[in-house]
């Protein structure tokens, strides 16, 4: 009986790196389809702001019922532009971790997606440390929509992230001032195998793009391979 025991829970914690990597394999590739879905429709976001847009985040599939129950957070995936000045392709993706604040209970429908566009490199490097609190470490403004609209607006172009929900299929700007940002590092562990930094990630070119991660990547090379930022603010 004791061996049975023995060999049943070696047999768990050998089994446990492989379902916890199958999850974020499987949060990456949601990641791709909710940018994928989300550029389709030029009425969602500017093509102008993604093309000045130094990272891209995406929050897939909230559930409310996390927040009702203390789990307030959700994890998704962060790409940004390659290159000293942030001029290159786009990275292997960063997971990350979204917590706290009022977002929770804006949630309206069964799941709501969240998609970032971090503005400029300073907003981009805040998000390189441990934690990062919109609308304190980091400005943070609701995103306007439309194919061009509002995006020249004063507001889009102070803001170092611009933030936008999806729930029921409405797309929006959404205000996420109070909550957090940060690596998720155990996320990326299991993705890529081994203990990185979000900087060797993103910044360093340490990692290759995860086959999981290879859609998120592919859409936001596809969709704005450029960095139309003026050349002056990028560092």
């Amino acid at each position: 009986m004791r061996k049975i025991l023995i060999s049943f829970l070696t047999a768990a914690l050998v089994a446990l790196p492989a379902t916890a990597n199958s999850t974020e394999e499987k949060r990456l590739v949601e990641c791709g389809e909710v940018l994928k879905e989300v550029l389709n429709v030029p009425e969602h976001i500017p093509q102008d702001l993604l093309d000045k847009a130094e990272c891209v985040i995406v929050v897939p599939s909230v559930k409310k019922a996390a927040f009702i129950f203390g789990g307030s957070y959700g994890r998704g995936a962060m790409s940004c532009r390659s290159g000293q000045h942030w001029t290159g392709a786009w990275s292997a993706p960063s997971m990350y971790a979204l917590e706290g604040g009022s977002f929770g209970f804006q949630i309206g429908g069964e799941a709501t997606d969240f998609l970032l566009l971090v503005m400029n490199p300073r907003g981009a490097k805040s998000l390189l440390g441990s934690k990062v609190k919109l609308g304190a470490d980091a400005s943070a403004a609701i995103g306007p929509l439309g194919r061009t609209g509002q995006a020249d607006t004063d507001v889009a172009m102070r803001a170092e992230i611009l933030t936008y929900s999806r729930s029921q299929g409405v797309f929006a700007g959404v205000s996420l001032d109070g909550s957090t940002l940060r690596p998720d590092g155990g996320a990326n562990q299991n993705v890529y195998g081994r203990k990185v930094n979000v900087r060797d990630i993103v910044r360093n070119n340490e990692v290759s793009v995860p086959a999981a991660g290879r859609l998120m990547v592919d859409v936001l090379n596809q969709r704005s391979p450029r960095n139309l930022s003026n050349p002056k603010s990028l560092e």
